[in-house]
C-alpha cells in the first residue's frame, strides 16, 4: 500500500508483481479499485451550457449515454484537471475527476457554478452539482473483461461500443457500466453506491479476474500513450500542447465562449511553443524529470514527464515535451539518464496499440 492523493492505494497485490499483473491485464483481465476518483453529477436546465463554458467541448452535440475525454481549463488555457464527461441527458451528466485534483476541482467548481447561477445565463434553470461522496469504482480491464461481465447480465454487452454507457443489471445490482478505461485495452468502469461496493468487487475479482495495482495501472497507461495529471498535464500546458487539440470540439472554437479560450486559440493558430512527444530510450529507463537536448550534446530542447522500461514491447519508452520544431516522428535526441545521455528517437503513440471495442 502506498500513500496516493490523500488514500492509501494498493501498488500491487500478494506476491504477484507488478509486472506480471500488467501482463495478465493485456492477455486476460484485471481489475482496479480506482474509488479514490471523485465521481459527481450535474444537473439543471442549463447544464449543457454550463460545462460547455466550462470545458471546449461540443456537449450540445454528445449523444445520451455518451462519453467524451475533457478538460477543465484555466483563464489562461492551462490544464486544471483532464475529465470524462458522461452525458445522460441534456440536463444531466455524470463525470470522473482526478483525485489528486479534489481541492482545486471542488472549489473551482464550486466558483464557477455561483457565478453562473447568479447570472443572466442561468436564466432558464440553475445548475445544482451532486458529489458521489464514498461511491466506488471498479475498472475491469483485458480482452476477457466483456465475456466474464456477459457472465453475470442480461444486459447485451454487444450494444455497449467504446465510449457508450448504461445502467447495467449484476447480478441483482443496477449499475452505471461505461466502456473504457485507462489500459488501452477493452474494458468498463463500473460506478457503484458505498453499500454495495464490496459485494460488486468480491462478484467482479474471481478467476480468471486480477486485483491489479497502481504499479501495472501507470505502465498499462503509459504504454497506451495515455496522460497522468500531476505529471504529463498541468495548469502551465495548454491542451494544443498536450496533444489534446481533438478534446476541442470545431464549433467551440470560432466562438471561444469557454474559460481560457484566448489562450487555447493562440496555440491553435500560432502552434504551441512545445509539444507532447513519445520516445524510445536506448539503454536505461528515463525517468520524470529527464532532461531533453539536441542530439551531440547540444541544446536542452525538453523535459521527460513518465518513463518506464515496457513490460509489453521490451523497450525503455517515455513521455514528455520538446519545443516546436523537435517534435517530429522520428527525431533523433538525446536523453539525460544517470548522468550519460542516451540516444532516444521519438515514436508515436500509443506505444502499443489499443484494442477498444468499437463494435462488430
Amino acid at each position: 500500500m502506498v500513500p496516493f492523493a490523500g488514500y492509501s492505494m494498493p501498488l500491487s497485490y500478494g506476491d504477484v508483481g507488478a509486472v506480471a499483473s500488467h501482463h495478465h491485464v493485456r492477455n486476460s483481465v484485471g481489475i482496479f479499485d480506482v474509488g479514490h476518483m471523485v465521481q459527481s453529477n450535474f444537473r439543471g436546465a442549463t447544464t449543457t451550457a454550463f460545462l460547455e463554458w466550462l470545458t471546449p467541448s461540443s456537449l450540445h452535440q454528445l449523444p445520451h449515454y455518451s462519453s467524451t475525454l475533457s478538460v477543465l481549463l484555466n483563464e489562461h488555457g492551462g490544464i486544471i484537471d483532464d475529465t470524462v464527461i458522461t452525458k445522460h441527458a441534456d440536463d444531466a451528466y455524470y463525470i470522473v475527476t482526478n483525485a489528486g485534483r479534489r481541492d482545486r476541482d471542488l472549489a473551482w467548481f464550486k466558483e464557477q457554478l455561483d457565478k453562473w447561477n447568479m447570472s443572466e445565463k442561468a436564466k432558464d434553470g440553475k445548475v445544482e452539482m451532486e458529489i458521489l461522496e464514498g461511491w466506488g469504482l471498479l475498472a475491469l480491464q483485458g480482452p476477457e473483461a466483456a465475456q466474464y461481465l456477459q457472465g453475470l447480465t442480461s444486459f447485451d454487452l454487444q450494444g455497449l461500443t467504446f465510449g457508450k454507457s448504461a445502467f447495467v443489471p449484476l447480478e441483482g445490482f443496477n449499475l452505471h457500466v461505461a466502456r473504457g478505461g485507462y489500459t488501452g485495452e477493452d474494458g468498463f468502469e463500473i460506478s457503484i453506491p458505498p453499500a454495495h461496493t464490496v459485494d460488486v468487487a468480491k462478484l467482479l475479482s474471481k478467476s480468471p479476474v486480477q486485483l491489479t495495482g497502481l504499479g501495472a495501472r501507470d505502465s498499462l497507461r503509459l504504454e497506451a500513450g495515455m496522460c497522468l495529471y500531476g505529471q504529463d498535464l498541468d495548469e502551465q500546458t495548454t491542451p494544443i500542447e498536450a496533444g489534446l487539440t481533438w478534446v476541442i470540439g470545431k464549433n467551440r472554437r470560432g466562438k471561444a465562449d469557454f474559460i481560457g479560450a484566448e489562450g487555447v486559440l493562440k496555440h491553435l493558430k500560432d502552434g504551441p511553443p512545445r509539444r507532447r512527444v513519445g520516445m524510445i530510450v536506448e539503454g536505461a529507463p528515463a525517468r520524470q524529470g529527464a532532461k531533453v537536448f539536441a542530439p551531440s550534446g547540444g541544446d536542452l530542447i525538453g523535459t521527460v514527464t513518465s518513463g518506464i522500461p515496457s513490460p509489453t514491447l521490451g523497450k525503455n519508452i517515455a513521455m514528455g515535451y520538446v519545443q516546436s520544431g523537435w517534435h517530429k516522428k522520428g527525431t533523433e535526441v538525446e536523453v539525460e539518464v544517470r548522468n550519460k545521455l542516451r540516444r532516444a528517437t521519438l515514436t508515436p503513440m500509443p506505444f502499443v496499440t489499443t484494442r477498444y471495442y468499437r463494435g462488430t
